[in-house]
Order: C-alpha cells, then structure tokens, then sequence
C-alpha cells in the first residue's frame, strides 16, 4: 500500500547500519584493547617514573589511574571474549550482558582507585611536611599523557560506533577521562611548578579523583539500569511503534516493551488485528512485522509479537468463558434439533469482547427454517454472541 511507511524511504526511521558477526565484534574489541594495553603499558611506566623523578604527586596518581586503565582492558578483552558465545541451553537470550557485568566491575575499580588517590592526597595535604614541589619535567609528561590518551578514545569510540558496543563505549570514556584528568595534572603541576605553590599538586590529585569517581558511578549506574531491564530511551521506543503502526495488517498497537542485552533490544509487542482473521494469516502478519522491524532497526535481534483480535487492555477478557470442548457438548443439543449436524464441515469460534461468536460451515445448502432453528439454538447459550451460518453451495 502506496501510505504505509517504508522503513528505507522514511525519515523518522533510523538508517540501518552494517550487522556484525559475535567473532567480528570482538575481533574488533580485541584489537583495539590490545593497542590500549600497549599504549597504557608504556604511559603508566612513564607516568610514574616521571612522576617519581619530577617529584610530581599528581603525575604518579595519574599513573596509578593508567594501571587500573590496564587492568580495566583485561576484563574488557575476558568480557568480550565470553559475549561472543553463542546461545545455549543455559542462556538462551546469548550472553552479552556478560558485557555489562564487565563494565560494573570496570566501574567499581573506576571508584576504588579514585577513593584510594584522593585519601592520599588529603592525608598530604593534612601534613604539609610531606607534599611535594614538582618540577618542570612532569608538565611534559602530563602534556605527553594528554596526547595519548585522548587518542584512545578517539580510536575506541570509532571502534565502539562501529560495532555498537557499550562496553568499548565505556573504556572509551575511560580513556576520556584520563585525557582530562591528564589535563587537571598538567594545570595543577603547570601552576605549582610557576608559582611556587606545592599544594596546588595535591589539590589536582584530588580533582583527578573526583573525576574518575564520577565516571565509575556513571558505569556502574548505566550498566545496573540495563541489568534490571530498564527500556531503552522513549524517543526510540516512539520510532519503533511508529513503525510497526503502519505496517501492513497491524490495526493497532497497544503494548511495547524493550530492553537492553549487550548492544542488542530485545522487544515484545502487542498489535492488534482484524478480529476475524485466520491462524495462518495472524501468523503471517507477526512475521512481517518481526522481519522488517529488525531490517529497520538492526540492533533488535529479539522480537516477540503478540497478535490479538481485540484491544485486551480495553475490553472485556475472555479468559472466563468456556473452552471449544465445555462449549461444544453444551452447544450440541441445539445443533441436533436442526438436523444439520451430519452437514456441518466446521465451525469457528471467535472469542471477542467477553463472547464467543460462532461460525457454522456447512457442507451443503440448508432451508431457511433450519438455519434459523440452527442460529436460535445457539444463541440459548448466554456466552454466545453473534452466529453466522455458511452454506457450501453446488
């Protein structure tokens, strides 16, 4: 149909972008770990060498940060590497919330480290006696930190985007903070080193706490909000029932539920359809609404689809009425007083708006008076609503 919406052609869709294999994403995820490990390997020994020799106390609680940067990458790489399993038996939705563990822990050792810089920098500050007066040596090496690390996460987040990946997404902002953290160093050693100021030192240590803190809690937060199933955010939720809205055969669509594993949704829907349709075609129609759902939006991988005939939050439910069997043997008696019984191929039942509906197929033509002893006798049944008669006509 010429006004349904076309999930390539409409504006309010988001553009699909390239799906990756399990073993391409993390081969991507490898790598760019991997070249985090190298550089963090050889900025952390700089850092703290530097920081040793420029008696700089910043610089080496930045080291000490770059360390747990490293530390961070290994549970990056052992994360990624499980995720990348396929589903089995025991987890059958896959197992990329194996990720967001991961980024939790990444957080929580965000946060231990930040507790553990700024309680040595106040114990410094606390006792005067023991602070340091840095030199000129470790403003290069905060300035050489600062080139490094912000090309981390210029790297990951490529990377990240690439593949959506939350996980590379938060050790990118993990480097990001070093980069600015980095740059608190090199104004608090830049200023202390100048004017003579060695408390200054410390009081860039604890900025460089507060900042790594901070973007550990917001790891630990974001990651918690996707491990108890919170949706993903409203203004994608109201593209993608939009979408299926306007699909062929979908009437309405009166319930959607999301909810994040890894960098894939996995979605359930209720949509509502003409109340009369067959098995077959309700089938069909959930399928066409599962296929062109995940062409449009790549990063739903999982979609359930419920089809119902009517709005079941607004109408009566039927789940007090009487089964085919309970409704049958009471049925039969009046199908009898009609003498069509031996004609009747079939008969459907509609279960609508607290009733059932019933269609009678017969086999061949039927005189009015039977069809009409045939109806009223149906209709003895309170739980019966309308009734409609087919003759197979020779």
């Amino acid at each position: 149909m010429a006004d349904k919406l076309d999930p390539v052609e409409s504006e309010s869709v988001v553009k699909p972008t390239k799906h990756y294999s399990k073993q391409e994403r993390y081969d991507e995820t490898r790598n760019v770990t991997l070249t985090g490990i190298v550089v963090n390997v050889l900025l952390s020994v700089a850092q703290l060498v530097g920081g040793v020799v420029a008696s700089s106390q910043a610089l080496i609680a930045d080291g000490l940060h770059t360390l747990s940067d490293l530390a961070s990458d290994f549970v990056v790489l052992f994360a990624a590497k499980l995720a990348s399993k396929d589903a089995d038996d025991d987890h059958p939705y896959g197992h990329e919330r194996i990720e967001t563990v991961a980024t939790v822990i990444l957080g929580l050792a965000l946060a231990g480290v930040a507790v553990g810089i700024a309680m040595n920098a106040v114990e410094r500050l606390m006792h005067p006696e023991n602070l340091l007066q840095p030199t000129l040596l470790a403003v290069v090496f905060a300035l050489f930190a600062i080139v490094a690390k912000e090309g981390l996460y210029q790297y990951t987040t490529y990377i990240a985007e690439k593949i959506d990946s939350n996980l590379l997404r938060a050790n990118a902002w993990h480097h990001r903070s070093d980069a600015m953290s980095s740059l608190m160093v090199a104004v608090g050693v830049s200023t202390s080193v100048f004017f003579q100021v060695p408390w200054l030192d410390a009081i860039a240590a604890i900025l460089v706490a507060v900042m790594i803190f901070y973007m550990g809690a917001r790891l630990i937060l974001d990651s918690t909000m996707e491990l108890v199933d919170t949706s993903v955010d409203l203004d994608k939720v109201a593209k993608i029932k939009a979408f299926i809205s306007e699909l062929e055969g979908v009437e309405s669509l009166h319930l959607l539920r999301t909810r994040k594993m890894g960098s894939k949704v996995l979605a359930d829907v209720h949509i509502q359809v003409n109340s009369f349709l067959s098995v077959s075609e309700g089938h069909y129609i959930a399928e066409n609404v599962i296929t062109k759902t995940a062409k449009a939006f790549p990063e739903m991988t999982d979609i359930t689809v419920h089809i119902d005939p009517e709005d079941d939050e607004a109408c009566s439910l039927c789940t007090e009425l009487p089964s085919r069997n309970q409704l049958m043997s009471e049925l039969y008696p009046h199908l009898q007083e009609s003498g069509l019984t031996k004609r009747i191929e079939n008969i459907a039942l509609h279960y609508i708006g607290g009733k059932v509906d019933v269609e009678i197929y017969l086999a061949s033509e039927a005189t009015k008076e039977q069809t009409a002893v045939l109806v009223s006798g149906c209709k003895k049944c309170e739980v019966v609503g309308d009734v409609f008669v087919y003759q197979k006509i020779v």
